[in-house]
C-alpha cells in the first residue's frame, strides 16, 4: 500500500463491503470479516463517515471502524473449521451469549466461526467448554 493511499468511497451487496481508494482502485472483503456490519442494517451501514486522513471509516451508530489494510488483507474466511462446524451443527447457538457467557466479545466469536481469525488452542479449548457447560445445562431440564 501507497502512503497516499486514501479512501474514497465504501459500499456493499449481501455478502461484501468494497472499498474504492482515490486512485479507483477496488477492495472488498467478506462481511463476515466485520459482524457488526454484518448484523447492521442497511441504513446503519450507509451511515459511515471516512476520516480526515482517509486510511480508517467508522460507523458510529454500531461502533465499528475499519482501517484501509484491511481491505488490503489477502486471506478470505476459512468456513471449514471446527468452530464454524460445531456453530453450523447448532444453529439455535446465541453467538452473542456464548460470547457473553465465556467473557469474550461477540465480534471476535464471529471471527473464529467465520475463519476470519484462527483461535489458539486455548481459546478453541475454552469455547468447546463453554458449549459443553451449556450441554450439561440442557441435560437437567
Amino acid at each position: 500500500m501507497e502512503n497516499n493511499t486514501q479512501i474514497k468511497d465504501i459500499w456493499f451487496d449481501e455478502e461484501r463491503i468494497f472499498m474504492r481508494d482515490h486512485a479507483d482502485n477496488i477492495y472488498s472483503r467478506p462481511l463476515e470479516a466485520f459482524p457488526l456490519l454484518l448484523d447492521a442494517t442497511e441504513k446503519q451501514r450507509l451511515a459511515y463517515d471516512i476520516d480526515p486522513q482517509g486510511d480508517a471509516v467508522r460507523w458510529p451508530e454500531i461502533d465499528e471502524d475499519i482501517h484501509i489494510s484491511s481491505f488490503l488483507e489477502q486471506k478470505e474466511p476459512n468456513e471449514d473449521n471446527e468452530i464454524a462446524r460445531i456453530f453450523r451443527r447448532f444453529p439455535q447457538l446465541n453467538v452473542s451469549e456464548v460470547a457473553r457467557q465465556m467473557g469474550i466479545n461477540k465480534s471476535l466469536l464471529s471471527k473464529y466461526i467465520y475463519g476470519i481469525k484462527t483461535p489458539s488452542e486455548h481459546r478453541r479449548l475454552e469455547i468447546k467448554r463453554a458449549l459443553h457447560t451449556l450441554g450439561e445445562e440442557l441435560m437437567t431440564v
